[in-house]
């Protein structure tokens, strides 16, 4: 089944009539809303100029627990409180009591699940940030060409998000890998091998964006060609 994947914060876009923030936000198929940038009013505004009402959200996924990904909860759950919130079970307590505090659902998940008809959840991978341990959970899309993966940050490096998908999903296509991919703090030849892996995973395009840094992403394009897909504000995927 086609579902339309719509980015409404990131700190690039595709629509100089949006607003750019420090984070990342993108809206599946119209209902299920995956992280929330850094800023209620950014939010607020893309969702506006984009026609995106937070009342037809029913579900909302945070990938972890940074304030790049929960800015813009307010302008969400002030708005639509009857939504369903998936978190890690080891994010903060702060976090929990202020989705809590605006009447969202919080579901506490650390399991590979289903949430959607089509749309899922990794549930707990485990990185680094800092040099302090971090949990982080991606995205995982049911499409026609194959499967999506949709990533926060990727703390826990963006190939094992891949492999753990692979390994739930081992007779599909993986189609595209988009979102941050977290490669500001690596060297360039890191960042080579990395490319070079998502294509022998079987990664058919790719789309990093938001803390992925503007060098790692040139070498993604290059590395990818025709398969690279520009992703920012106002970017539509269907």
């Amino acid at each position: 089944m086609d579902k339309e994947l719509k980015i409404l914060a990131d700190n690039h876009t595709v629509d100089k009539n949006l607003r750019m923030c420090w984070g990342f936000s993108c809206l599946i198929d119209g209902k299920v809303l995956f992280d929330t940038g850094e800023s209620n009013e950014v939010l607020a505004f893309n969702m506006n100029k984009l026609n995106v009402s937070p009342k037809s959200i029913t579900k909302l996924v945070i990938s972890h627990d940074h304030f790049d990904h929960t800015g813009g909860l307010e302008a969400v759950l002030k708005q639509n409180s009857n939504i369903e919130v998936y978190l890690l079970s080891d994010f903060g307590d702060e976090l929990k009591k202020r989705i809590t505090s605006l009447g969202g659902g919080l579901i506490e998940n650390n399991e590979f699940i289903e949430i959607d008809e089509g749309i899922y959840i990794t549930g707990k991978t485990e990185g680094k940030y800092g040099g302090n341990p971090i949990s982080e959970q991606a995205m995982v899309i049911k499409g026609k060409e194959g499967l999506i993966i949709i990533t926060g940050c990727s703390h826990p490096l963006i190939t094992d998000i891949v492999e753990k998908v692979k390994e739930e999903f081992p007779k599909d296509i993986i189609f595209m890998v988009f979102g941050g991919f977290h490669l500001l703090d690596k060297d360039i030849r890191e960042v080579k091998l990395i490319a070079e892996k998502l294509k022998n995973l079987g990664v058919e395009k790719v789309g990093p964006t938001h803390c992925t840094g503007e060098e790692a992403i040139q070498i993604f394009r290059g590395k990818f060609g025709n398969d690279f897909v520009q992703i920012g504000d106002g970017t539509i995927l269907k």
